[in-house]
């Protein structure tokens, strides 16, 4: 009888990896989806009244205003939102908030900083004029070091331009 050295390789190679197969555990653990939970549920659906979550829920996108270029002036639509901003925040005393300048890419980064503390005070004294304790409220510029839109074109220069209000838990 002879023997043939692939018939046995493969053989080899079959035992090999039958050998290795896992096997399955003596206990499964729960199913993350279909977990059946022994505890009540809460009532609240949204966001943790108070938080940012909420105040970005509320605002729906109020919480950002947009500049032209070079400029820190506060426009009409701009009023709208500071507005529903110092609503909220007369709604939660005891919240502090961020003012957060930014700027687009253009210029250099001297520059940008100084505009974005501008954009930052612009949005923070209308805060202020609306009711709203200044010590509620601090600043900072990022100038062009955060954008939100990558890109040099009109479109995400634009939305660069920008300040943020960022509620402080």
């Amino acid at each position: 009888m002879r023997t043939n050295p692939a018939l046995i390789a493969m053989l080899a190679a079959g035992l090999a990896v039958s050998a290795c197969s896992k096997k399955p555990p003596a206990q499964l653990p729960p199913d993350p989806g279909g977990a059946v939970s022994t505890e009540t549920p809460t009532a609240s659906t949204g966001p943790t009244p108070g938080s940012q979550a909420d105040f970005v829920a509320t605002l729906m996108g109020q919480d950002t205003i947009l500049f032209d270029t070079d400029q820190y002036n506060i426009d009409s639509a701009d009023q709208a939102a500071l507005a529903a901003q110092a609503q909220w925040l007369a709604k939660y005393p005891a919240k502090r908030a961020t003012v957060e300048g930014h700027a687009d890419e253009r210029g250099t980064r001297e520059y940008n900083l100084a505009l974005g503390e501008r954009r930052a005070n612009a949005a923070k004294n209308y805060l202020v004029s609306l009711g709203v304790d200044a010590a509620r409220i601090a600043t900072v510029s990022y100038g062009k070091e955060r954008p939100v839109a990558l890109g040099s074109d009109e479109g995400s220069w634009a939305r660069n331009r920008r300040a943020v209000t960022v509620t402080i838990d």
